[in-house]
């Protein structure tokens, strides 16, 4: 509740500083009914020292996830890749040399965006490294409400679970409980199109008052995995 109320007062005065007025419509109420999953892939796990090189968005319209009108796009970095980060996407830097630079995309992704709400899994990461460019393009943040599935996921499993139960919250764990398909992870698109299957299974539970069942033996060992 505090950071919704950060994110909203954040809004107000970005509203007022934002240098280029024709992204004004990113402060607009959200007229689309629509969500938006998305996922990027980075040169390393730094947000202040490493740069976006891979992004993705998908829209979500009600309970359908509208794969047939994403947003992706290579970018090429600035900062060297780290060879951690490339032994998680597999993206190397001969991969994203002739990709346009992040500040030519982010307009596109910004349009492709608007003021719908962002879907994603520990989707702050996300968000901190779009606003590093944001910020220095536009002088704003990324005003979207934000929708992150492990949020939801602990809601549905671990929302009424007793003290010293064991939390899960394990990108392997969520798949697992609502069995979803398995594709290639730390594919921007991949991770982008899963968490919003994830938000769609997971919000239609929540409509229906279901619930993740949970491993009755686990709940006794206290511990947190993310």
């Amino acid at each position: 509740m505090a950071s919704e109320l950060l994110r909203r007062a954040r809004a107000k005065l970005d509203r007022l500083l934002l240098r280029d007025k024709a992204f004004r419509f990113l402060f607009e109420p959200d007229r689309s009914g629509e969500l938006v999953s998305f996922d990027c892939e980075t040169s390393g796990f730094d947000i202040l020292a490493d740069d976006v090189i891979s992004i993705a968005a998908i829209k979500i319209r009600g309970n359908k996830i509208l794969t047939s009108e994403a947003f992706r796009a290579l970018v090429r970095p600035g900062a060297p890749m780290e060879p951690s980060a490339i032994k998680v996407h597999q993206l190397r830097e001969t991969d994203v040399r002739a990709a346009r630079p992040i500040r030519e995309i982010l307009p596109d992704f910004l349009r492709f965006v608007g003021s719908r709400p962002l879907v994603g899994y520990w989707v702050e990461f996300d968000i901190k490294m779009i606003n590093k460019y944001l910020f220095g393009d536009l002088n704003v943040h990324l005003p979207n409400r934000r929708v992150d599935v492990s949020e939801m996921y602990y809601e549905r499993k671990y929302g009424k679970a007793p003290p010293g139960t064991q939390i899960d919250l394990r990108w392997d764990a969520i798949m697992r409980d609502l069995d979803l398909p398995v594709l290639p992870q730390h594919d921007a698109f991949n991770d982008a199109l899963l968490a919003a299957q994830m938000y769609v299974m997971l919000k239609d539970m929540q409509l229906r008052g279901a619930r993740i069942a949970r491993d009755r033996d686990r709940d006794q060992a206290s511990g947190f995995a993310m």
